[in-house]
């Protein structure tokens, strides 16, 4: 077992990481159920994984009750939260109850905001089953859900009171998902760890192939990594959080244009987004080519996006997308450029209309 602390002083939270620690997650939560009924809040995917929690509570004495949300990004919508909320309400959720989200990211964003907002405020448990959310989305906080204008336009900052994470889930979980988290572990290494980014090089296809050793060690190495830098920048006051940002940018706006129907995962987004911040930092005098060059090499040989191929969209639609992006401040949208492998930065001077120009000469 591994434990990672994410140190928020009073709201300071553990992170736990065992294989096989779904079957056994009764223990964790049954002092946060206080002898009350534990609503579980599972995504359409996780069938077999909500009977193994759901026995695990049962063994540890307490009882549950499982409400499904549909998978899907589309799944983080007014609708879908007005939907849980009034579900939630119906059950009797008090303010002091601790729900358990129970899937990938978008589970775990709707039910952390739907928690946020609930009687204002209860409790919540983060239980992830895809290795984009274990890595990176049920650590540190952010909740939300996507609005017309573009994704998680609509949220709060509300941290879980627990994170439980078993890598086995990652067994089950389709190919083409295994590798669309990979990209965010990759993330890690890039913004500041040049060494982890070696090791994913070394590392990387043997974890995607289903290495439990792989995949422990860039789970545990990926969320500590996170917890260190929510530490000390909870709600990106200072810029140091906005370094997870890497990728994004340029990734919500190809996810935006995708209208989240499936057809591009966040994963798969970001890892485009990551080439793309690459390239346009060697465009900039920024960055060394071979170091872009050596990111895109990577992300290719994961079965992952490095650009704008199939994109059709114009460099100037993408660019309107990422005007409504809520990291945007006195008209100005930071972007995450790197000065190499392991040396991400915030800048703030980068003119939008380059960004259009440099995504119009994008292979395509």
């Amino acid at each position: 077992m591994t434990v990672v602390t994410v140190g928020l002083g009073e709201r300071s939270y553990p992170v736990v990481i065992e294989p096989g620690l779904l079957a056994r997650a009764g223990g964790h939560l049954a002092p946060l159920a206080r002898g009350r009924r534990m609503v579980i809040v599972a995504d359409g995917n996780v069938g077999p994984h909500l009977a193994t929690l759901q026995a695990a509570l049962s063994g540890a004495g307490v009882a549950t009750e499982a409400v499904t949300t549909r998978a899907g990004e589309g799944a983080k919508s007014w609708a879908s939260l007005e939907r849980l909320c009034d579900r939630l309400l119906e059950l009797g959720v008090e303010r002091g109850d601790h729900i358990v989200a129970l899937g990938g990211g978008v589970v775990g964003d709707l039910v952390g905001f739907a928690a946020a907002i609930l009687k204002r405020s209860c409790g919540f448990v983060q239980v992830p089953t895809t290795l984009l959310a274990q890595v990176d989305s049920s650590v540190g906080g952010k909740t939300g859900i996507n609005a017309r204008a573009g994704k998680n336009l609509i949220g709060a900052f509300h941290q879980p009171a627990l994170v439980l994470i078993d890598p086995d889930v990652l067994d089950t979980l389709p190919p083409r998902e295994l590798r669309a988290g990979y990209a965010e572990v990759v993330k890690y290494g890039l913004i500041d760890d040049p060494d982890f980014f070696g090791w994913c090089e070394a590392n990387g296809a043997a974890l995607l192939a289903g290495d439990k050793a792989a995949q422990v060690h860039a789970i545990a190495h990926s969320v500590a990594a996170k917890a260190r830098i929510v530490a000390a920048d909870e709600r990106e006051t200072t810029g140091v959080r906005a370094l997870l940002n890497l990728g994004h940018t340029f990734g919500h706006a190809l996810e935006a244009e995708a209208g989240y129907d499936g057809s591009l995962l966040h994963g798969e987004a970001v890892a485009a987004g990551m080439a793309l911040a690459f390239r346009y930092s060697v465009r900039r005098g920024l960055c060394p080519a071979e170091d872009a060059e050596r990111v895109a090499a990577h992300l290719r040989v994961s079965d992952l996006p490095d650009g704008l191929r199939g994109v059709t969209a114009s460099g100037e639609r993408l660019v309107e997308h990422m005007r409504h992006d809520k990291k945007a401040s006195g008209g100005v949208l930071p972007f995450l450029l790197a000065r190499g492998i392991g040396r991400t930065f915030l800048d703030r001077s980068v003119d939008l209309a380059d960004i259009a120009r440099f995504l119009d000469e994008e292979p395509r």
